[in-house]
């Protein structure tokens, strides 16, 4: 689905792309960020789609989504305070054993 055609889903819903980052659980930019592709992923775009039609049809998404308990998703990457790009996946140091250099994996 195209980001235009699920943000008129979203229209039909009465929702902006705020409020239903807010729904899902997940940051407004994770959702915005999808614009400069141009396409949503599929599970956004049935999500949307069905509160569209739920909405048009006179049913109450918000009532369904109340009753399903979920959480919030990780942000992915590892942040450490202080230190710009994180967490590598992994941290390697060099070892110097007689002028040999080698290298050694944590």
């Amino acid at each position: 689905m195209t980001y235009d055609e699920f943000r008129r889903q979203l229209g039909k819903a009465g929702l902006t792309v705020k409020r239903f980052a807010e729904l899902i659980k997940q940051t407004p930019n994770s959702i915005t960020n999808y614009a400069a592709q141009g396409e949503v992923p599929p599970h956004l775009a049935i999500i949307a789609a069905l509160m569209g039609d739920m909405a048009e049809s006179g049913l109450d998404f918000r009532t369904t989504l109340s009753r399903i308990q979920f959480e919030a998703s990780k942000p992915r990457g590892a942040s450490v305070k202080g230190r710009f790009g994180g967490v590598k996946q992994s941290e390697s140091t060099v070892r110097v054993n007689d002028s040999k250099a080698t290298p050694v994996l944590k």
